[in-house]
């Protein structure tokens, strides 16, 4: 058997009832050209990976990858692509809602050297996204506007997660690609720049099949950070738009904390000492909590590892919270205004914190 021309790479979670149906498209779409398909699921509780493998069985042209303890669809287009051998690497939806049909048309232009990657759009004549509800599509249309006009992208729909590519060209840019969030196109085509040929063609976006909308705002706020990464020429990582949120809420449940114990702690000579430090190991808490879920929630914590972590967090905070308060003290000594001081303080707290807890705690890149 010769090896595969194109490999579809298909991010999945719970989509066990879209997979053979998308087999069979695919099948159809794709006679006469040499392809596999690589399913990258994250360890759905539905069992889509067996429905994958069941198949995988009777058709070799059909892989799995099943992440364990990992999460998130940029990282699952990484890790699908960089599996594969074939010159030609593909990303779609396992929902049904992207057009197979219009694979070999994309596989044409790359191999004929028209382009470096291929992107399907929904914004160009020929295209639609009829399917989309009236809220969904405005956030679409504003996400679009906003992204080419902060980035400069050339792409007409760079939400898309629909694209192909030539491997090679991916193999060079990997290592600088964030494996948070779920707009992998806009950061290809932004990590690669002006170097990377982009085409396009057109596609009508589907009607989901099975299964439920990934789509949330949990989404759109690792989309604020991929732009804001790409904005910065990859200065600030997008982990970190999520770990500064989590941070300011931690202020909120720190001061709710602190004015409950409060009201509710017997009266001392110093009411106030006990107070703090309780709503401070809240906060912590929370904190720590919110991070496992959110930022790293493709490196999520569980069991003895997760009450590992968190002892480790909370000493990594109280050695920001001393360097704060060193910094801030000098730098106030030092006639700087106090505002000067506790911002910087603030600051390198924050920055020390999500240096420490993403190498020490949730051991992220």
């Amino acid at each position: 058997m010769r090896g595969a021309e194109l490999s579809i790479i298909l991010p999945t979670f719970k989509e066990r009832g879209n997979v053979a149906e998308l087999v069979r498209r695919l099948d159809a779409a794709l006679t006469g050209i040499a392809w596999e398909a690589v399913f990258v699921d994250d360890n759905s509780p539905d069992g889509t990976h067996q429905a994958v493998k069941d198949i995988a069985q009777t058709d070799n042209r059909i892989r799995c990858i099943r992440r364990v303890g990992r999460r998130g669809l940029a990282g699952a287009c990484i890790e699908g692509m960089l599996s594969s051998s074939a010159p030609f690497v593909a990303v779609m939806d396992a929902d049904l809602q992207h057009d197979e049909k219009i694979l070999p048309a994309m596989l044409a232009k790359l191999a004929s050297g028209q382009a470096d990657m291929v992107a399907a759009t929904r914004y160009i004549a020929g295209g639609s996204a009829a399917s989309f509800s009236g809220h969904r599509g405005r956030v679409s249309r504003a996400a679009t506007w906003l992204t080419r006009r902060l980035t400069g992208t050339p792409l007409s729909d760079p939400m898309s997660g629909f694209f192909m590519m030539r491997r090679d060209r991916l193999e060079e840019i990997a290592p600088r690609l964030s494996p948070v969030g779920f707009k992998i196109l806009l950061d290809i085509a932004a990590t690669a720049g002006e170097r990377l040929r982009i085409a396009e063609v057109p596609y009508v976006f589907g009607a989901r099949g099975e299964g439920e909308s990934k789509f949330s705002i949990q989404i759109g706020v690792e989309f604020l950070g991929l732009l804001l990464a790409k904005m910065t020429g990859d200065l600030v990582d997008p982990r970190f738009i999520y770990f500064a949120i989590v941070g300011t809420t931690g202020i909120a449940v720190h001061l709710a904390a602190l004015k409950l114990a409060l009201l509710l702690l017997p009266a001392s000579p110093d009411p106030f000492q006990t107070a703090q430090i309780i709503a401070t190991l809240v906060a912590m808490t929370s904190n720590f909590v919110l991070n496992n879920e959110l930022t790293y929630r493709d490196r999520r914590l569980k069991g003895v590892a997760m009450l590992r972590g968190f002892l480790l967090f909370c000493v990594i905070g109280s050695v920001g919270v001393l360097a704060n308060v060193d910094l801030a003290s000098w730098l106030y000594t030092e006639r700087s205004g106090w505002w000067v001081a506790g911002a910087a303080g603030a600051i390198m707290t924050a920055l020390w914190n999500y240096a420490m807890a993403t190498l020490f705690v949730w051991r992220a890149r």
